[in-house]
């Protein structure tokens, strides 16, 4: 009832004023930043390059004639940088990559990018050199003590390959005890690279099938065959075994048929807590490349419109500027990953937003408007935000992040990543009913889109926080126009070359969903309510603890 009250308030009449008042947002100049971020000249906008000089600088040029005022780090005669540093850990494969199984004692060799794709060690080693390790499955490498859950049975598994399943154990299924098809933490890939690290792994194979990773192999290998990045860490092995990679699902079907198992019986096992894992009697693997590793400094970038009445209190608008870089070429020889709709699109929303803003007296709260770097590399520049605000957490209001909106024109409907259990949620489902749109929940919630966007760092430390999403429920199509669109996008350019800005796109629809996140921002910067989670939520106990520095 709590959450109703809040949504209720807020749009209440005094607000629905001013919703007839809201700036409009232009899609003509939405795609003017897009064309411009995703272009040949920005090659791709990855980290540490040339194409993060531009990116940095461009914003910072549209932020400074909009109007903001600098919000990143604090120099030491008391003024603000445009950008607060980043110090990222940067890692290259250097050289040759070999790598194969060894089955009965005949060598398969596996080529990198084909059937394997091996991320560069984040170690900080100057070599990996894994010679002979036995393989072990272990179903969906989960320990999950408060569901009663553990895939590793106390096995040691010091020195061995892991091979383990994407997902949770209810994704086949839909059902049992990790929430059916809605992805946990423990489906993700960085967990299961994580668990393997506590577990003691010289390395883990992720068996890589499209419906339970949500992308198909082109975006496995894109984005784990180029520059990795990572935070800076005292104690990387405590995160990361020496061998991260994904095989392809035909390589592990293989791989099981040699070592006389059944991989469809194994993953059916894999589904039950009784599973135990199975050593791959007769296979080893192995697997040797050089590593460049060095610390390379970052940048988000933060500009801000100062409160009129509570300055110290903040409401946070972001998008990442980075994307994949220049990395393997596709079927037309393309290197470059511009990243148009991820995400040049959600820069060019706070942009707009940030006009927006600036077009109307100053709010009652500060707004900050955030491009965060090293999305694509793990949610970094928004991991390293949170873990170091310019800005108090207990003070900000909420995170409103924008990634990856779609360019197929008006939805009737809209989204967000995964279902927070957020206030957050609630105003915009009221925003949206208010303009005659209805809220869907998340379409995909298997593919573990929560953990997959900026917001995910604020989350997680207790700040209310959403990723907004378009809807597919098109007006000019419907639902099977708008579902041919996302699927068209996920298979052909979601981390492919081909994500590239084009002149004939209908962005009204992005303009219509950036409006409805303006209301919400506008209302929550110009309230005294505190957005919460709701009970039952992992990060409501996290929030709580600082009430006390809201009063």
């Amino acid at each position: 009832m709590k959450r109703l009250l809040l949504a209720t308030a807020l749009i209440a009449a005094p607000m629905l004023a001013q919703a007839a008042d809201t700036p409009k947002i232009d899609p003509a100049k939405l795609s003017a930043h897009i064309k411009v971020l995703s272009s040949d000249d920005f090659e791709g906008r990855g980290p540490a390059t040339a194409g993060e000089t531009k990116s940095v600088g461009y914003i910072v040029d549209q932020m400074k004639a909009i109007g903001l005022e600098p919000a990143g780090d604090l120099r030491t005669d008391g003024t603000r940088a445009w950008t607060q540093d980043v110090p990222l850990g940067k890692f290259d494969i250097k050289g040759p990559v070999a790598a194969q199984f060894t089955l009965d004692g005949k060598a398969v060799p596996l080529a990198q990018g084909e059937q394997i794709a091996i991320r560069a060690a984040m170690t900080n080693a100057d070599k990996v050199s894994i010679k002979d390790a036995p393989l072990v499955f272990v179903g969906y490498g989960v320990k999950a003590p408060e569901r009663n859950w553990d895939d590793f049975k106390g096995l040691d598994l010091k020195g061995k390959v892991l091979v383990v399943l994407i997902n949770d154990p209810d994704f086949e299924t839909g059902t049992g005890d990790f929430g059916g098809k809605a992805m946990t933490y423990y489906g993700r890939w960085t967990y299961k690279f994580e668990e393997a690290a506590r577990q003691g792994a010289a390395g883990v194979l992720i068996v890589h099938e499209t419906a339970p990773a949500s992308y198909g192999w082109a975006t496995v290998k894109n984005s784990n065959t180029n520059t990795m990045f990572d935070i800076v860490r005292k104690a990387p092995k405590a995160v990361h075994p020496d061998l991260e990679a994904w095989i392809q699902r035909d390589t592990a079907v293989s791989l099981f048929k040699a070592a006389g198992l059944d991989f469809d019986a194994l993953k059916t096992q894999a589904q039950s807590r009784d599973f135990k894992p199975v050593a791959l009697t007769g296979a080893t693997f192995s697997a040797e490349y050089a590593v460049d590793h060095s610390v390379i400094v970052s940048k988000n970038v933060a500009g801000r419109i100062k409160g009129a009445v509570r300055p110290d209190e903040t409401v946070i608008y972001s998008a990442h500027w980075d994307h994949l870089g220049v990395g393997q070429p596709d079927a037309r020889g393309d290197k470059i990953y511009n990243g148009a709709i991820d995400n040049a699109d959600g820069i060019a929303a706070i942009l707009e937003l940030a006009r927006a803003f600036k077009g109307q007296p100053a709010p009652q709260r500060s707004i900050l408007f955030l491009a965060v770097t090293a999305e694509e590399r793990g949610l970094l520049g928004s991991e390293y935000y949170a873990a170091n605000p310019l800005y108090p957490l207990a003070k900000t209001v909420g995170d409103l992040n924008i990634d990856a909106l779609s360019a197929a024109g008006p939805a009737k409907d809209i989204t967000t990543s995964g279902d927070g259990k957020v206030d957050l949620q609630d105003l915009l489902v009221a925003k949206a009913k208010a303009h005659g749109r209805y809220f869907t929940p998340d379409p995909s919630p298997q593919a573990g889109h929560f953990y997959r966007s900026d917001h995910f760092p604020f989350a997680k430390r207790g700040v209310p926080a959403i990723s907004v999403g378009s809807g597919e429920d098109l007006v000019v199509g419907g639902k099977e126009a708008g579902a041919k669109a996302e699927e068209d996008y996920t298979a052909n350019r979601y981390h492919q070359p081909a994500d590239e800005w084009k002149a004939d796109w209908d962005l009204t629809g992005q303009a219509q969903d950036i409006g409805l996140f303006y209301e919400v921002g506008a209302d929550l910067a110009n309230s005294t309510a505190w957005p919460e989670w709701q009970a039952g939520s992992e990060f409501k106990a996290l929030r709580d603890a600082s009430k006390a520095d809201r009063k």
